[in-house]
Order: C-alpha cells, then sequence, then structure tokens
C-alpha cells in the first residue's frame, strides 16, 4: 500500500484494502521447481532461537517472496509519481493550480488501481508499508500527513491498526531479519531480471549487510552463553 500513490492511494489502501484477511497456502509451480518439500523425510534445522523443519522454513520464504513480487511494483509506482509530482508541483505558480493538479492525480490513481488494491491481503499490506519507504524514505504515514493532513494520517493509522499494520513502520534491513530478507529476494530478482530495479531512497549495499548478518549471527550465540 499509495498514492502519489499519493496519498489517496495510500489513503485509500490504508483503509479499505487491508481490511481482507488471509490464509498462507502454497500451490507449486514450475518458477517455484528449484523448492522441493519432502514429504517422506523432513530435515530439521536447530538454530539458537528454534527449532523448525526445512520445509516449513523454506515454505515461507517462498510466501514472502511472492508477496514481494506482488506489491513491489506498487512501492516503485510510489516513488516514480512521488517524483513526477514533485516536479510538476515545483512549476505551477499558485496553490489552486496545485491543488486542481493533485486532484486530477488523484482521481487517476483511483481509477486505474483501486481494483488491484482491493486484492491485497493484510499480510501483503505489511510488507508494502515497508517498501514504499525502502522507495521513498518516508513512512507511509508521514507521506499521508504531507500530502493530506495530519488529521487523515491519524484515522488512517488507526485504521491499519486494526489490521495489524503500522503506517509508521519504517524499513531496517540491518536491523530486522524479515526486512534483510526482504532485501536478499529483491537482489536476487533484480540480477535475474525478474523485478524492475530501482535504487531505494537510502542506499543499501547488499554485501556489507550480509556480511553483518553473518557475523550477527556468529556473535549471537557467544553472547547468550555468557548470560
Amino acid at each position: 500500500m499509495y498514492k502519489l500513490i499519493l496519498s489517496s492511494f495510500l489513503l485509500f489502501i490504508t483503509t479499505f484494502s487491508f481490511a481482507q484477511t488471509e490464509t498462507d497456502t502454497l500451490k507449486m509451480t514450475q518458477q517455484d521447481s528449484s523448492i522441493i518439500y519432502s514429504i517422506e523425510l523432513k530435515e530439521i534445522i536447530f538454530t539458537p532461537d528454534n527449532v523448525y523443519s526445512m520445509d516449513e522454513d523454506k515454505k515461507a520464504k517462498l510466501i514472502l517472496k511472492r508477496r514481494i513480487f506482488k506489491v513491489y511494483p506498487f512501492a516503485k509506482l510510489t516513488a516514480d509519481k512521488l517524483t513526477q509530482l514533485n516536479a510538476t508541483m515545483a512549476k505551477l505558480k499558485t496553490n489552486r493550480e496545485k491543488k486542481k493538479y493533485f486532484k486530477i492525480v488523484e482521481k487517476y490513481l483511483e481509477e486505474e488501481f483501486e481494483p488491484r488494491l482491493k486484492k491485497l491481503s493484510r499480510k501483503d499490506g505489511q510488507i508494502l508499508v515497508k517498501l514504499i519507504y525502502r522507495q521513498t524514505g518516508s513512512t507511509t504515514f508521514d507521506l499521508i500527513k504531507e500530502y493530506k493532513s495530519s488529521w487523515k494520517a491519524f484515522w488512517a493509522n488507526s485504521t491499519a491498526y486494526l489490521f495489524d499494520i503500522n503506517l509508521k513502520t519504517q524499513y531496517k534491513p540491518y536491523d530486522v531479519k524479515e526486512d534483510y530478507q526482504i532485501e536478499g529476494i529483491l537482489n536476487a530478482a533484480f540480477n535475474q531480471s525478474q523485478l524492475t530495479k530501482q535504487e531505494p531512497a537510502k542506499p543499501i549495499d547488499f554485501d556489507k549487510l550480509n556480511n553483518h548478518w553473518i557475523n550477527k549471527i556468529k556473535t549471537k550465540p557467544t553472547a547468550e552463553a555468557k548470560k
């Protein structure tokens, strides 16, 4: 989930699209053939935090990948349209002209993307909020506040909370494991031309990010052992 995607886009997605529920089911396709599940013999992986079967881990990552592929285009569009919007607004002389132009853009985005946005689940929305931050450098809450109003941002976030979504969520691949996984999936998709690459608003060095998590995993057991 926006609006330029701008704002009514953002506001619309937030208040309506996330209302859907979703059960994580997985249907294998030819593109997923590299991920194979063994029914007769399950490999078990032990970690410092928990125990899980390898097939469950792969399934979770595949579901995450599909969510990313579904919502990344919206996040990219948000960044593209915000750039276009700001450039055009800077050329307009009066507030009346700017307001009129904004309404035109808003109406177009609603008509063009509303059907697709309504198909997003709440979990898709959680990922989209993160990716919007990745591509714009701003939280969804701040975008609504800037292009609409503080009041609408407050109510949009209050509504989103009902569906376990926080519009103030940032994208932190160095701190949050899921965000690191998202960045890895995006990096692979860009390299394989599966998604159109758009640089994040705040540069991310994936090699450094990878090394950061490798070192974090290595040092974590030692730190816990000292407790």
